[in-house]
């Protein structure tokens, strides 16, 4: 896209930042509380050791209420340690470590059952299966209902999601904007809406079983999001009948049933009431308490994701942390520029830094919470760069389903001493400019009379703010219309000043900065229109290589090739002769292509898959090793811990 420089200052000692980062000496950390921070990272071994231990006992069903306690302490933990890694997926998770803390859920099967007779196959109070159930009921059903939104209803929210290869049968006999907005919208919310309601009823589970499998392996297909899609598709057993398993164990052969849990009857459990079957004394205490707890959370769940008006500080173009609202993939965001300005508050110089210095997350850049934490870890650790009581000023570009690229905080705060508060809204945080919101046809249809070398960035902005912006060389045809609003465009470098209104435009010189400052009284609008000069004439090099290539393959090419254009039959460059730039692309290009259909089976696909997570346990075994033996025998001479890290890190 466009490209805007910020340099980083070598004199100012900021050149090394990254290297010290790498270090480990200097890191941004995001807590939703200030007072939790992370353990040395042998702890952290340690803590993840623990928690792989309770997840196993919880599987097992061994020592199964301590089991639940080590894997669920050390998850909220490192949940609330940091909130970049929030999403609706970890919070669930978390939900479900807790309930599963209350439940009975080592009844059946279980290692505690061989040793505890009075747990083996036993019955388990229905408030278990109504808690687990209405928890997966209320992800779907409050999903559905926050894609009520006018985003998605109007296919804004996934628009270039229709073109994954997954819908290449729907877009057979739709056109590809009718497959985004009858299958990929209008198909997640009516299911999002139903999916509960059609899996707790038995005369409609069976459709629910097909279109919820269903809809959960496209998502694995379609998103990265880890194990939600295996760990949703798991939860659908618990809508069938409780006597499910038992069932389906009884048809194995009678030889294996040795090995298996039982499939007698379950025997009755003091903690379960049985009304009027031979039920001895009324309800206890316990199960009333049980009951007005279910109750309780159900209730608590339904209020949680309309609970923003609360935390109104948490509150940006969306409502609330980004994690227990369920509003899963309602808004999808394109970040087009980010720039971060420090001042030093004595001398009064102006330097930038890296986004994402000192940080691996890119979460920050959506929150106001979190640049607010930002810009206090910045504050600490500049001045050990010799910037002295730093100012720290954001400049966030973004785009929020496909509106314009707009501010998210005023640039002209200094957010080091910005106020910020979790009960009130946020001061310096911008609009969003919903009043734009109809533009986006308009934008499309733009898009769609540009010819194919030719890209667009759409550009709203506030009366009084301005944008400072470079074109680089690369990009030698580029202009600026006005859509809305009047503009002046400073051209730095040339001391000049055009003044431009709706309609109107001009070339902008590459290779220099220029500012676009919005004089209007409302918001103004313009485009970008640019062509990547370069990058268009390496692409019709190629191409003429790939057809000069065809053309000596079938005979019609009569003139000889030149040595240097040899190797793109696949013969050797004579010697002495260096190869050129571009045919060392294209062969680069020729072999990436063959590599990826040659590994596009799906053999190959599931191969490159268990490689990968082989790897992945692999170091994830060998650097915890390295943790425990560290904490129980001390760390090792710093060459050969570097060599067992490079070791955990082979593959």
């Amino acid at each position: 896209g466009l490209l805007m420089a910020l340099d980083v200052p070598q004199e100012r000692g900021l050149g090394h930042l990254d290297q010290r980062y790498l270090d480990g000496l200097e890191v941004c950390r995001f807590p939703l509380l200030p007072f939790l921070q992370p353990l040395p990272l042998d702890w952290m071994y340690l803590l993840y050791t623990i928690m792989f231990l309770g997840a196993l006992g919880i599987m097992l069903g061994c020592c199964y209420r301590l089991s639940c306690i080590a894997f669920l302490c050390p998850y909220w933990y490192l949940l609330l340690l940091d909130k970049t890694s929030w999403n609706n997926h970890s919070y669930l998770y978390g939900l479900l470590g807790f309930q599963l803390a209350l439940l009975g859920a080592d009844r059946y099967g279980s290692v505690d059952g061989l040793f505890r007779p009075q747990k083996r196959n036993a019955h388990v109070p229905l408030w278990n299966y109504a808690l687990l159930r209405a928890q997966v009921f209320i992800v779907y059903f409050i999903a559905g209902l926050k894609k009520l939104d006018a985003d998605w209803v109007g296919g804004f929210s996934m628009g270039t999601l229709a073109r994954h290869w997954l819908f290449a049968p729907f877009r057979l006999v739709l056109s590809e904007e009718l497959t985004s907005r009858l299958v990929v919208h209008g198909g997640g919310l009516v299911l999002d809406l139903s999916a509960g309601f059609l899996l707790f009823f038995d005369a409609t589970r069976t459709l629910a079983l097909v279109f919820v499998t269903y809809f959960h392996c496209m998502n694995s297909q379609l998103f990265s999001i880890g194990m939600f899609s295996y760990t949703m598709l798991a939860t659908n057993g618990l809508f069938c009948r409780p006597e499910w398993p038992r069932g389906l164990l009884s048809r194995c052969p009678p030889w294996l049933q040795g090995w298996l849990p039982s499939t007698k009857p379950p025997q009755p459990s003091p903690d379960c009431h049985y009304g009027g079957r031979g039920a001895q004394g009324g309800i206890r205490p316990r199960q009333h308490l049980a009951a007005a707890f279910t109750i309780l959370y159900v209730l608590e769940q339904l209020f949680l994701p309309y609970s923003h008006f609360i935390t109104q500080g948490y509150n940006n173009w969306t409502n609330g942390l980004y994690g227990y609202s369920w509003d899963m993939m309602v808004h999808s965001r394109f970040h087009q520029h980010v720039k971060i300005t420090y001042r030093d508050g004595l001398t009064g110089e102006v330097g930038y830094l890296k986004p994402g210095a000192f940080t691996q997350s890119r979460r920050w850049r959506d929150h106001a919470d979190m640049l607010k934490q930002y810009s206090a870890c910045l504050s600490q650790l500049l001045p050990r760069y010799n910037v002295t009581q730093p100012q720290i000023y954001f400049d966030v570009w973004v785009s929020i389903n496909e509106r314009f690229q707009q501010r998210l905080v005023d640039p002209r705060v200094d957010l080091v001493r910005a106020p910020w508060s979790p009960w009130s809204p946020t001061p310096w945080l911008l609009p969003l400019l919903v009043d734009l919101s109809p533009w986006r046809q308009r934008l499309q249809e733009l898009e769609a009379q540009l010819d194919g070398q030719t890209d667009a960035v759409f550009i709203a902005d506030f009366p009084g703010l301005h944008l400072e912006n470079f074109v680089s060389e690369d990009l030698g045809n580029t202009s600026l219309r006005v859509l809305r609003g009047k503009v002046l465009v400073e051209l730095v470098e040339q001391q000049q000043n055009h003044s431009l209104q709706e309609g109107e435009g001009m070339q902008l010189p590459a290779g220099q900065y220029h500012k676009v400052h919005t004089v209007s009284a409302e918001p103004s609008c313009y485009m970008y229109l640019y062509v990547n000069t370069t990058a268009l004439e390496l692409e019709q090099n190629l191409t003429r290589l790939r057809e000069l290539r065809e053309r000596v393959r079938n005979g019609t090419e009569q003139s000889p090739l030149p040595p240097e254009l040899r190797p793109i039959l696949g013969e050797a460059p004579p010697a002495g002769v260096p190869l050129d730039p571009v045919v060392s692309l294209f062969l680069r290009r020729e072999q990436r292509e063959q590599r990826r259909e040659r590994e596009s089976s799906l053999a190959q696909r599931l191969r490159r898959f268990l490689r990968r997570k082989f790897f992945l346990f692999r170091r994830s075994a060998l650097m915890t090793l390295i943790a425990l033996r560290n904490l129980a025998l001390g760390r090792p001479s710093p060459e050969r811990l570097a060599q067992e890290v490079t070791f955990a890190n082979w593959r």
